[in-house]
């Protein structure tokens, strides 16, 4: 009996010692299949960034799949499954945002051999140019830069693409967009900048991407997002951890992302301060 007990605290004092000795982990929930930001084999920009992150807090990344839809939140970090998103919009409702580690905008993304070049949302060309654009899933929501496409009366020579793709096994279905440019089956897209600079790089046609200048009839239309890492309300002393580690490696998360070849525009003076 003694023996066995014996070994059985030695057992117990052992497990307890791996138990300290096991860093902390650092609960990420990212979407498996979203490149440029995530996907299973910790591929993209986010995945790089959670990784740096908890390298600097001493912790391992452990993650949380599940596809960023409509419910991605509320099944997730609300659940209490992670404790972290890498990417969500400055002050994002009903979560908690860092300081925003970069901003980028929507783009038009045009062959470079049609010569486009266009920039602006009334540029009298986008009443009869195809205009590939992101259908979002959801039949109450359209991106910005498509209200201000309607505003103006251009809606027939619209072509949806849908973001989530066409059936749940395809890769990289944001890609689609770009294609359809690459092929001419839309003379240019207008689409969400990450998305735009990361697959348009890769492209077998050398394609053009300028950012959308403001619009003329609504400048309070938000064209472009500052954004953050996010985290529950309570989670302050996280919050804090990851707005110095942010601030800190500031200049390779800005590295991280021209590799990515993330359309970046700067941050306002007054969001980056304290950053």
């Amino acid at each position: 009996m003694y023996s066995a007990s014996k070994r059985l605290t030695v057992f117990c004092l052992c497990l307890g010692s791996l138990a300290c000795n096991a860093a902390p982990v650092l609960r990420v929930c990212a979407d498996p299949n979203n490149l440029p930001y995530s996907d299973l084999q910790e591929k993209g920009f986010e995945n790089r960034l959670a990784t740096m992150i908890a390298g600097d807090l001493g912790m391992q990344v452990v993650y949380t799949w599940f596809p960023q839809r409509g419910s991605f939140f509320r099944k997730t970090l609300d659940a209490g499954k992670c404790d972290v998103v890498m990417g969500v919009p400055s002050g994002m409702r009903g979560i908690d945002t860092t300081a925003p580690y970069y901003r980028s905008g929507y783009v038009f993304v045009s062959r470079r051999d049609r010569n486009l070049n266009i920039a602006s949302l009334d540029d009298p060309r986008l009443h009869q140019l195809r205009i590939g654009i992101h259908n979002l899933g959801d039949t109450d929501r359209e991106a910005p830069p498509v209200h201000a496409l309607t505003s103006r009366g251009i809606v027939s020579n619209l072509v949806g693409y849908n973001i989530f793709g066409s059936n749940l096994d395809e890769t990289d279905p944001s890609s689609d967009l770009i294609k359809a440019v690459e092929k001419g089956e839309v003379d240019l897209a207008l689409v969400w900048g990450p998305i735009a600079g990361y697959f348009a790089r890769s492209s077998p046609v050398p394609l053009v991407v300028l950012p959308i200048e403001g619009d003329s009839s609504d400048p309070t239309l938000p064209l472009s997002f500052d954004i953050a890492a996010g985290v529950r309300k309570e989670d302050d002393m996280l919050k804090q951890q990851l707005d110095v580690e942010l601030q800190r490696r500031r200049t390779e998360i800005q590295q991280l992302l021209v590799s990515y070849g993330i359309p970046q525009l700067s941050l306002p003076q007054a969001r980056t301060a304290g950053y």
